[in-house]
């Protein structure tokens, strides 16, 4: 029975952290290559320079069932896909932590725990760490104006660790 129970609740993630240190990607726009106009062709003239990576929504973790804190971020890349960017993240270790986006509010304290798999949502993969910064891709299929939450979720317990609200920017 004990071996069991600790394999449950796994105890020992307690006294242990992951560090991550993903590269961020650079947001705000990439400035465009200056040329003088008269070396500009006429035809090139209105094209223009392909846009910098840019923050769609983002906003703060909150506390759920372990202290949680850091921030999180939809990007949009230059090239049209999107990432969850997850910065300075702080929580607890735990057994089997996702990261999701989900259609829920985030609602403080013990009323906001297992709201998350009520609605929508989209798992992007296991926690890579429960400390730093981290980057998960969202699929082709995900659309991120479809999603106001990013929650780390305790899959073996259906509990939220803690969620961010995503404003639009």
């Amino acid at each position: 029975m004990a071996i069991v129970a600790a394999y449950w609740f796994q105890p020992w993630k307690l006294f242990t952290d992951t560090y991550v240190d993903d590269a961020l990607p650079p947001t705000g726009t990439t400035p465009a290559t200056t040329t003088p106009a008269s070396a500009t062709p006429p035809h090139a003239a209105s094209a223009a320079a392909p846009a910098g990576n840019e923050i769609l929504a983002a906003g703060e973790f909150v506390t759920h069932e372990h202290k949680t804190t850091g921030s999180a971020e939809i990007v949009r890349l230059a090239d049209g896909r999107h990432q969850l960017v997850i910065r300075d993240l702080e929580t607890s270790n735990g057994p089997d932590l996702r990261v999701w986006l989900t259609d829920q509010p985030v609602t403080r304290g013990t009323a906001g725990w297992r709201v998350f798999d009520d609605g929508e949502w989209v798992e992007l993969a296991r926690l890579k760490g429960n400390r730093g910064d981290q980057v998960y891709e969202l699929a082709a299929s995900v659309d991120p104006q479809e999603f106001r939450s990013v929650s780390i979720w305790c899959k073996r317990f259906a509990v939220s660790f803690g969620a961010a609200e995503l404003t639009t920017t």
